[in-house]
Order: structure tokens, then sequence, then C-alpha cells
């Protein structure tokens, strides 16, 4: 009866581990049928009008975004510890991304900064939490701002990348507003594969940044 039940089991894990693969085989198929919306714009509709705009022969030669980087400034936090950290906690509701610490690379006496020094937080986004946070960027945070008539089409680093800065974090809905420590601006910057200012103009307007006029 013994050998006969070990025979069993023996016969029963081979279908486990199979049914166990086969589940893992499906993950990458299910999370590929789910694009962000930003993502499948730019395949459906940027690249085929930048192909027309610039000419180019290969759909490999149009720009495309490559990372997005977010930087916070946090000098106060040399005399308070806890901004930093609230500012982290905020950074990672925005971008769904915990971010790193920043130090200080050398020690200022007249600002009382000493080297390696927490002054700050930065996050690097790529692939589909790029898009999702350019998403929301773009659709609902700069839309809050107040009188605001599109974003500086100057601000490009005459590479095809561009840099821009925000005044205050509350211009995300994620932020509530009696939650909040300290506000404070960040930097952000869209890296993207563009030759020119001309072709991350274009691309970037077209996937949603309004531009001033």
């Amino acid at each position: 009866m013994a050998k006969a039940k070990e025979k069993t089991k023996q016969e029963k894990a081979p279908k486990t581990e199979t049914r166990e693969k086969a589940k893992d085989k499906e993950k990458p198929a299910r999370e590929a049928a789910v694009l962000p919306r930003l993502k499948e714009r730019y395949r459906d509709s940027v690249v085929p009008e930048l192909m027309k705009q610039f000419s180019y022969k290969n759909s490999m030669q149009v720009p495309r975004l490559e990372k997005v980087v977010i930087n916070v400034g946090m000098g106060e936090a040399i005399q308070n510890a806890k901004l930093l950290e609230a500012a982290v906690n905020e950074i990672t509701l925005i971008t769904g991304q915990k971010p790193v610490v920043t130090r200080a690379k050398k020690s200022i006496s007249g600002f009382k900064l000493r080297q390696g020094m927490a002054i700050g937080c930065k996050v690097t986004l790529r692939g589909g939490r790029m898009y999702e946070f350019l998403d929301r960027f773009f659709n609902v945070a700069l839309p809050r701002i107040r009188d605001f008539k599109g974003v500086s089409p100057k601000s490009f680093d005459g590479r095809g990348n561009y840099s821009l800065g925000l005044k205050e974090q509350l211009l995300f809905p994620e932020i509530k507003y009696d939650d909040v420590v300290a506000t404070h601006g960040m930097d952000i910057a869209i890296a993207t594969t563009a030759k020119s200012n001309d072709e991350g103009k274009a691309l970037l307007g077209l996937l949603g940044l309004p531009f001033r006029t």
C-alpha cells in the first residue's frame, strides 16, 4: 500500500509542475496584452505620423521615449529630515516607484552642508511606468496649473531631450493637500532617442505634451 501511494504521488507531481509552467507562460502573454494607453497611442498613431513627417524609411528610425528622471532637491532637509522622508513618500505615490535618496558630493560650510548628507531624491522611470506617468502628467497634472498656456518649446537640450520644472507637488491628484508637510518643486527630464530638437518636439507633441504657441 505504501509503495502504491508513493507511485501515485510521483505520477501527480509532474502534472502539478506542468500546470505551474503553463501559468508562467501565460503571464507574459497577459502582461503584453495590456499596454499603457500612451504606449498604444505611440504605436498606432505617433509612429506612422512621424514616419510621414520626417520621411523615415524604417519604423526603427522613429524616435521613442527612453526614460523619465524626476529629481527633487530638498535643502531644507539639512534642518529637518522628516521633510525628505515626506518627499520620498510623495514621489513614490506619484510615480509608483520608490526613489533613491541623493546625497551631497562635497561639504559647504556656508550652508552647513557636509559631504554625504541627504539633500534630495530622484527616480528613473522606464517602460510601462514611464508611459503611465507621462499620460497622467500631460493630461491631468499640467492642466491644473493656474492660467496654464502650455510649456516652453525652448527647453530642449539640442539632442531631443526635454526638461521642465514644477513649483509644487500638489499638481498631481495623488497628493492630498491635508497630508502635505511642506510644498516643494521638482525637475522632470524626458530623455528620447531623437537626434534633433525638431524630432523631439514632434514626438512629445504627438504624445500629448502641450507646447506654448
